[in-house]
């Protein structure tokens, strides 16, 4: 990507707030867009501002490093704090995948993408509805009725079977 191809900075209005998300100015096309994908388009934003913070921060420690000791424990800090980062964007990408709530995202266990899918699957189980075997809603028909509703010849029918 060149500089000319860069997107545009973000105007004052649309960096993130203390909480990390962007409020969508008015005008834009985002206003066309229904509400979840609003919301859904914020949090996205809020989140790539905190990597975005997480980066400064990391090249802030990285720059102050005067010794090798120093390089390696802060080269070390980023490291184990972008091999979190990435296990939670796993963490959601599954979740989304699986189209498990919000609130169950948090519960996945597993540190490999197929450990995760298979919970995922376990959870996604236990929330989907359970079909009946039958939805006859008690009467089944059988091949043998010939539309008689006499309730002497049923009976006679039955006696003989």
């Amino acid at each position: 990507m060149t500089l000319s191809e860069q997107p545009p900075a973000p105007t004052e209005e649309q960096q993130p707030d203390e909480a990390g998300s962007a409020e969508i100015p008015a005008g834009t096309p985002e206003d066309e867009l229904p509400e979840w994908a609003r919301k859904e388009l914020s949090k996205i934003r809020g989140e790539a501002a905190s990597y975005r913070t997480r980066l400064r921060d990391a090249e802030a420690q990285l720059g102050n490093a005067k010794t090798a000791e120093e390089f390696e424990a802060a080269l070390a800090e980023v490291t184990a704090k972008n091999a979190e980062l990435e296990h939670s964007l796993t963490v959601g990408q599954v979740s989304r995948k699986y189209d498990l709530p919000q609130e169950l995202t948090s519960r996945l266990r597993g540190t490999t993408v197929e450990e995760l899918e298979a919970d995922a699957k376990a959870l996604q189980a236990l929330l989907a509805p359970k079909m009946p075997e039958q939805l006859g809603g008690g009467l089944t028909p059988s091949d043998n009725d010939d539309g008689e509703m006499d309730p002497r010849a049923l009976a006679r029918r039955f006696r003989r079977s």
